[in-house]
């Protein structure tokens, strides 16, 4: 299966993403946009893993007080030159110190951490999704004009929460993309 850990965003920002996605769907409608239920930040990708039960074993030692975040400004990966990630931005000092926690508490399972922490939320991508192209790769023209529209708009403001909580996902690929289950739900204190 399939597993990554990543944060869920309230409802309120998830609608507020959604009506400012809405106003981008007809305007650049070669974008592959993320369908918002899918809309999470991603702490740590695990990629294929045979059985959960150990890591949802060590992701229970992970014991860190919730914290506040905001979501607000967008941008792409790389950059806006070579878009191919438009996302959403976090806000939130303690949120690198959760990631931190919770790949430290993977590593005896035999998961790397990751070597930088980008806390984002994919709103839209392109090609693989990867951060690079594979060569001869280039982004589609929609993509470019995006870059140019979200350089010459005023940064979007989305909202505030309280982290609360943090997940175990399974992603299950399908035609239509993937579709995203929880498997278990991890409290952070207070």
């Amino acid at each position: 299966m399939r597993l990554f850990v990543a944060l869920d965003i309230d409802e309120a920002i998830q609608q507020r993403l959604d009506d400012y996605v809405r106003t981008l769907l007809p305007r650049f409608p070669g974008v592959r946009f993320v369908r918002s239920s899918n809309y999470h930040i991603t702490l740590q990708f695990l990629g294929e893993v045979p059985k959960a039960e150990a890591v949802r074993e060590h992701l229970r030692q992970v014991h860190l007080p919730a914290f506040e975040l905001s979501v607000c400004g967008v941008g792409f990966f790389p950059d806006a030159r070579a878009p191919r990630i438009f996302w959403a931005g976090i806000e939130a000092p303690p949120l690198a110190a959760l990631a931190r926690s919770v790949g430290q508490s993977l590593e005896a399972l035999g998961f790397a951490q990751e070597s930088e922490f980008h806390p984002h939320l994919t709103l839209a991508r392109h090609g693989s999704g990867r951060p690079r192209p594979v060569r001869g790769e280039r982004p589609p023209d929609a993509f470019a004009q995006l870059a140019r529209h979200v350089a010459s708009s005023p940064a979007p403001e989305f909202g505030t929460m309280t982290a609360r909580e943090f997940f175990l996902y399974e992603s299950r690929l399908s035609s239509s993309g993937a579709l995203y289950c929880k498997l278990e739900g991890f409290e952070l204190a207070g």
